[in-house]
């Protein structure tokens, strides 16, 4: 089976660079809006319930944001975790690992 990473070209990716960088440039964006989205709508779902002043409504606002705030967290660490993973799997897995290291690294530049 041909390896994707070397089709039609010696340099890291072939002609898929350009890809893997929209994918790394898309996952970059995902990891910063979607954790500030979910904090400002937590934050004014809170700020509804404390002008309505219903001590219920309140208290499930807070529990609401603090999910919100895990979500958030989960959010922008997931990524990161796995690229983490990735590269220890590139540096101590046997087999030729280079090229989709090497692509990766060549799409965060």
């Amino acid at each position: 089976m041909a390896n994707l990473f070397l089709i039609g070209a010696t340099a890291p990716c072939g002609g898929l660079l350009p890809l893997v960088r929209v994918v790394f440039q898309l996952i970059k964006l995902i990891m910063i809006i979607i954790p500030i989205a979910l904090i400002v709508y937590g934050t004014i779902d809170l700020g509804k319930a404390v002008i309505a002043s219903d001590e219920k409504e309140v208290k499930a606002a807070q529990s609401r944001l603090i999910k919100r705030f895990i979500y958030a967290a989960l959010v922008f660490f997931v990524p990161m975790l796995v690229g983490v993973v990735m590269n220890i799997v590139a540096v101590g897995g046997e087999g030729d690992t280079s090229s989709w290291s090497t692509c990766w690294g060549k799409a965060t530049e």
